[in-house]
């Protein structure tokens, strides 16, 4: 009994002061990833260099904008390294930090901590405390009735907000407003808004973090990428006190109180105050073990560093991987080879985008042979016909032409001349190509001749240039001489 007591005597004040001391909670640092989360999506949308979007994938305008380049539909070969880029980034962090990305940027969370916290608590006193996500309001009252309705509204109003910021990625500001006041002349735009809004609603409001558990379809992926030495919210059962027994979903609780668990294991330190289970948003206990609904939120570490503080001792649940906190086999290991391989992929994606987002092309031409292979002149003279379509994907106007490269034989015999092509605009120029020259002597089928097509701007040869290949077909030669 002697020693029970000696496990809850309350330590000196100085001694409580050391534990706590400097101690800035995690959701205090989660509200400023929040905020910074928050202002760059917002933010991001209207920013523009030399009138390109920093992020802009436009459906209407079939075009990408990365970082203030504009690259027309032709050029999306780009798109697969950002998917990667995102995809695998995303795996990168979880097998380095867990649910990292689910507690402290996805939109889910930050959405309901709005709703939940802001809202609902701190603003209409819904909730009587944050740290409290168990208990749910007494709705019986008129009084909290008409908070939920104005909590509601004003979700409401967010939500439009959020759904529109989401649409600036794919149709621009500029446009976005522009469409909205003649809504009858975009009713997709306005259904595709409305949508995403009562989308928006329903889940924060009705479906809360049971998104998170059964809907997301992250939490069974994420399962596969830890290991031994990810970082999550890890429970000490060495050092509180194993207060579940069995294994996997099976494990039971027995222990409800601290003089249970004691007269069972004198030396555990876990208070059984139960305070990591009441601030935890996705209702689990951290004191089971990994679960797939732990969203690496931290409220449960912040909860016992609290309790654990005001006793001198450090918290039961830290921020840490199941070999440093659970197993003590020694320090987390962050340079293991999963997360050097996740890296150099990383790396080389960044790279490869780099270097193709470089080499950009100001003009767009595609080259197409018309359905008449050649046509026979006096004199042996042959002629093909080509539709070039021409794109000017560069911000300012420029006047175009092409010729004939490594050739002399081929000559242009229209256009002769250059022709202006607006910034974003398309042309087709119809191309013909002739020689008088007798290029083959094959008396049983027409003989293709490889063609090097190399078309500028004239105002700006070096930087605006494209080469294109194509065929000159020749006929058999009978037909020439005929």
């Amino acid at each position: 009994m002697d020693e029970q007591n000696q496990s809850v005597k309350k330590p000196a004040k100085n001694q409580t002061k050391e534990y706590l001391k400097d101690w800035v909670p995690y959701r205090i640092k989660r509200y400023w990833a929040y905020a910074i989360a928050t202002i760059i999506a917002l933010v991001m949308p209207w920013i523009t260099i030399g009138g390109n979007h920093l992020f802009l994938l436009s459906f209407d305008q079939k075009k990408l904008h990365l970082a203030g380049v504009a690259f027309d539909m032709q050029e999306l070969y780009l798109m697969p390294f950002l998917l990667m880029l995102l995809f695998i980034g995303i795996f990168a962090v979880t097998a380095v930090g867990g649910r990292a990305w689910c507690g402290w940027a996805c939109p889910q969370t930050i959405f309901r901590v709005i709703y939940r916290d802001g809202i609902e608590t701190k603003l209409l006193g819904l909730h009587k405390r944050i740290k409290n996500k168990q208990k749910t309001p007494d709705m019986t009252t008129g009084e909290n009735q008409i908070k939920k309705v104005v909590a509601i509204l004003l979700w409401t109003i967010l939500s439009f907000v959020a759904a529109a910021n989401f649409l600036w990625f794919f149709v621009p500001p500029e446009d976005f407003f522009a469409y909205l006041a003649n809504p009858s002349e975009h009713l997709m735009l306005v259904g595709i808004l409305i949508g995403i809004a009562l989308f928006i609603i329903i889940d924060v409001i009705f479906i809360k973090e049971d998104f998170c558990v059964y809907i997301c379809p992250y939490s069974r992926v994420q399962s596969v990428l830890y290991d031994e030495d990810t970082v999550m919210a890890v429970y000490d059962p060495i050092r509180g006190g194993d207060i579940y027994q069995g294994h996997g979903y099976e494990r039971e609780k027995v222990y409800e109180k601290k003089k249970e668990l004691l007269s069972v294991i004198p030396t555990a330190e876990c208070t059984t105050c139960e305070s990591c289970v009441t601030v935890c948003p996705t209702h689990i206990d951290i004191r089971k073990g990994l679960q797939l609904e732990c969203i690496n939120c931290l409220e449960c570490v912040d909860a016992c560093t609290s309790v654990m503080g005001a006793l001198g001792k450090p918290s039961l649940v830290r921020w840490t991987s199941e070999k440093e906190g659970l197993r003590h086999e020694g320090k987390t290991n962050f340079y293991r080879g999963t997360v050097l391989a996740y890296g150099a992929v990383l790396v080389i994606i960044l790279i490869s985008l780099f270097v193709m987002g470089s080499t950009k092309e100001h003009m767009l031409l595609n080259v197409n042979k018309t359905t008449r292979l050649y046509k026979v002149l006096d004199a042996g003279v042959v002629q093909n016909s080509y539709i070039f379509l021409f794109t000017n994907t560069d911000s300012k106007e420029h006047t175009y032409f092409f010729e004939i490269v490594g050739n002399d034989d081929i000559k242009i015999v229209r256009p002769k001349e250059g022709f202006k092509l607006g910034a974003g605009k398309k042309k087709k120029k119809v191309v013909l190509l002739q020689t008088s020259k007798e290029l083959a002597k094959d008396t049983r089928k027409d003989v293709p001749i490889p063609v090097t097509i190399k078309a500028y701007a004239e105002d700006d040869k070096e930087l605006i240039v494209v080469t294109r290949k194509t065929v000159f077909v020749y006929p058999r030669i009978d037909l020439v001489k005929k």
